[in-house]
């Protein structure tokens, strides 16, 4: 095989083996090896084309014209011409895959099934890298930018994919990417000629152009190898030791809060798919345990955060400004003083496997006691974490409302303030007509709109025929809301967001609280919340009341009191104050990882084994350790690209020496500035050639670099001085060689382009010979390390009786 073919067949294989980290994101395999083949069908598209031989871009285009009739052969078929050729059918067919593999993608959990849409995804995507890595390491020989799509890849597929099994996924792709590098690099070799072949040179005074030929020392490619392999091993344990820098743009943080106390904004995400997930869980692992001087705890929710904009996609929260805790907070917007209310003391712990960034506590609290670094969101009630402020282990107490109106109130609730309709009864334009129109139906004759909200409540509930199922895999976007009113199945997303844009239709301002059920009584008489505990529900906006529950998912949570007509009101009692939760011992629960989406950190989805007791950042400031390994990490990538430079300047500056150097010999001094003179070509891209005598390499130089007088002439000059020192009886000195050969870099410097000049100075190719030394004293350390071996193994051969047969 060429070494084209070679290199080609490595640029494939690097990229199947990153394509691997998508592998746990889906349930199935089976688009992989369909992503192979169309692949391999893509790389021997681009190798005919490079044998032709077509020029580059038409190569590349000619590839990119093979991968799109595949993908039309494999994805829009029946829309093509004769089942190949792509047309505005076969394009529109790919539009509607990719938008219901976007849709997909949002809806289902990891690991997704393979729809239609999400299978073009990953086989489209995995050949758009391929054919990216194909045209920059084969068509344009550069194989290490091809790295950056390969890591593009990796990088994707470790950013969804949460599991602990990441490390796999990263040394496959990197093995792929050496092996790209070395099959690169051994194409290279191949095709430089005597001067990079075989071994490199012998140790010798001399440099380029004198060397003598052969020399025992092991090959580059061999070294390239061992580098490769050593870095490789340096790039998978250094992350293991490096602590956290702080959140990026792309970690997911998005439910934190900003960076100083009371400062920033804070917003949320769609939280259907966490809910799902932690409805369907096999085992109820708690995550709060509370005590409360409430007598009832049946409307008792835990309250996270309200999700008040609809786009048509998906509920989600607005961005809103955050400020410090006050220590009395500001009273419920809309709540008139002639409605009961209780006051209700909780005393909340939260479990060490529960991390997320809001506190859930009753709605509405009025006081909240809690240490840490936390904000207030006042429109939502919220308490929102700063710089990685979590609920881990967090132990606080709640003073909160329970908030008692009667139907006679609500139904004479008057109208909300303007801007309050305007913003919480917007919905998009992508709301189909049914929905407005089912509410209308449903509501038909109700006088109110406390009427109406309850009629929508109870039709969800009771009398619509819906069902209750947490396996339903259904959106929360407009279509979703359509489908699921047809359907008639779901859980509580789909209840809450349908009844809230239903009211939304109806001009009743309405949004989405998540949070969790009142939990069950424990025999120590705490109340335990676990992870199926997880609920969503609606509010309803009522002038002179607030905002007011209500529950339309069967078989899940309370109706309210106020919603069933005729119903007594549930008594509070006030005891002695309530005796905070002891916290348990440290256990082996897992805690969350760093990187978990903010949407399934509320729900303590993101299970990783807890971190040393002794790593809580309770304290202020940073610890030294972290300080130290930060510096040390900052200077290490900073300075692993300046090494080339920084060698190359020490190198110089020995050989041409300078004030205060001890006096050299002469031999050595001229021989030393013929080296430099020679490296510096070499650095502005003409290498050396060790066929050559003196003379002939310096008007090699001279011509190739286009130099003139008097740079011209200080190369003459260094040479003749080179042959004066090898053939005189006696060497005689030679001033002014260092100036000579500084004059020399000034001229090949001036005369390249400002590329050439920048890899000179920055990665110059005489540091190649850092490469051959080390060879060259690994070849000697190895053969040491054999022959003590072999003496060894002799010596106690010897001293071993042999056993004679007589």
């Amino acid at each position: 095989m060429s070494g084209r073919g070679r290199l080609a067949v490595s640029a494939a294989l690097a990229t199947l083996l990153a394509a691997c980290s998508l592998l746990p994101l889906v349930k199935e395999a089976g688009w992989l090896p369909q992503a192979a083949f169309l692949l391999a069908a893509v790389s021997g598209a681009g190798a005919l084309a490079r044998r032709a031989p077509l020029p580059r871009p038409l190569t590349a285009l000619a590839q990119l014209l093979v991968a799109l009739l595949l993908l039309t052969w494999s994805f829009a078929r029946g829309q093509a011409v004769a089942g190949l050729l792509p047309g505005p059918d076969a394009f529109r067919e790919f539009a509607l895959l990719l938008s219901e593999g976007a849709q997909d993608i949002g809806e289902y959990s990891i690991p997704a099934p393979v729809t239609p849409g999400i299978r073009l995804m990953l086989v489209g995507g995995v050949l758009a890298i391929g054919l990216l890595v194909d045209v920059l390491a084969v068509t344009y020989r550069a194989a290490a930018p091809a790295g950056l799509p390969l890591l593009a890849l990796y990088s994707v597929a470790a950013g969804l994919d949460q599991g602990g099994s990441r490390w796999l996924w990263f040394l496959l792709a990197a093995v792929g990417y050496l092996l790209l590098l070395l099959a690169e690099g051994r194409d290279r070799l191949s095709q430089w000629g005597r001067v990079f072949s075989g071994a490199p040179p012998a140790p010798s005074r001399l440099g380029a152009g004198l060397e003598p030929s052969g020399g025992r020392a092991a090959a580059p490619l061999r070294t390239g190898r061992r580098i490769g392999a050593v870095t490789l091993g340096i790039a998978m344990l250094l992350p293991a030791v490096m602590p956290s820098l702080g959140d990026g743009l792309l970690d997911g943080q998005r439910g934190t809060a900003g960076s100083g106390p009371g400062a920033g904004t804070i917003t949320t995400v769609n939280p259907l798919v966490s809910l799902q997930n932690s409805l369907n869980q096999p085992e109820n692992r708690e995550v709060l345990s509370y005590r409360t001087n409430a007598e009832n705890t049946r409307d008792l929710y835990l309250r996270i955060v309200a999700l008040d904009q609809f786009d048509g996609s998906s509920w989600k929260s607005s961005e809103r400004p955050i400020r410090p805790v006050p220590d009395e907070l500001p009273p419920p917007p809309g709540l008139s003083p002639e409605v009961a209310t209780a006051r209700i003391d909780t005393s909340v712990s939260a479990s060490d496997s529960y991390r997320q960034s809001w506190l859930p506590m009753p709605y509405p609290a009025t006081r909240v006691e809690i240490g840490g670094r936390w904000s207030f969101e006042p429109e939502g009630r919220t308490l929102v974490g700063n710089r990685r402020q979590t609920t881990r282990g967090a132990e606080y107490r709640v003073s909160s409302l329970l908030v008692q109106p009667t139907a006679a109130q609500l139904a004479a609730a008057g109208p909300p303030p303007a801007d309050l309709l305007r913003e919480y009864t917007e919905v998009p334009d992508s709301l189909p007509p049914v929905v407005a129109r089912t509410a209308r139906d449903v509501t038909e004759g109700a006088g109110s709109a406390y009427e109406k909200a309850v009629r929508l409540q109870d039709w969800f509930a009771s009398e619509g025929g819906f069902v209750y199922d947490t396996q339903v895999e259904a959106g929360s976007g407009s279509e979703a809301i359509a489908n699921f009113l047809e359907q008639k199945e779901g859980f509580c997303v789909h209840f809450s967001f349908s009844m809230a844009a239903m009211a939304r239709t109806l001009d009743i301002p309405a949004r989405v609280a998540v949070g969790f059920t009142p939990g069950t009584a424990s025999a120590n008489g705490t109340m335990s919340v676990g992870l199926r505990d997880a609920h969503a529900w609606p509010e309803l906006y009522f002038e002179n009341i607030g905002w007011v529950r209500f529950e339309p998912t069967p078989s899940r949570g309370t109706v309210p009191d106020y919603t069933v007509p005729d119903a007594p009101e549930s008594g509070t009692t006030v005891p002695d104050e309530p005796e905070p939760v002891e916290s348990s011992e440290p256990s082996a629960t897992p805690s969350d990882r760093e990187d978990c989406p903010a949407d399934q950190r509320f729900l303590g989805e993101c299970q990783v084994p807890p971190a040393d007791a002794g790593s809580g950042a309770t304290g202020g400031g940073l610890p030294l350790r972290t300080i130290l390994l930060s510096t040390a990490a900052a200077v290490l990538l900073l300075g692993l690209p300046l090494l080339p430079l920084l060698w190359r300047t020490r190198v110089r500056g020995r050989r041409l020496g300078g004030a205060g150097k001890e006096p050299r010999d002469p031999a050595e001094e001229v021989l030393a500035a013929w080296r430099e003179l020679i490296d510096s070509a070499w650095d502005h891209g003409f290498p050396p050639d060790d066929s050559q005598t003196p003379r002939q390499a310096a008007e090699r130089i001279v011509a190739a670099g286009g130099l003139e007088e008097p740079a011209a002439e200080s190369v003459r000059r260094v040479a003749g001085a080179v042959e004066q020192v090898l053939y005189a009886p006696v060497p005689r000195p030679a001033p002014g060689l260092a100036e000579d050969v500084r004059r020399v870099r000034a001229a090949l410097h001036a005369a390249a382009g400002r590329g050439t000049r920048l890899r000179a100075l920055f990665a110059p190719r005489s540091a190649v010979r850092v490469v051959w030394a080390c060879s060259r004293r690994w070849w000697a350390l190895t053969e040491r390390w054999s022959a003590a071996w072999t003496t060894a193994v002799l010596r106690v051969s010897r001293r071993i009786p042999t056993r004679q047969r007589g």
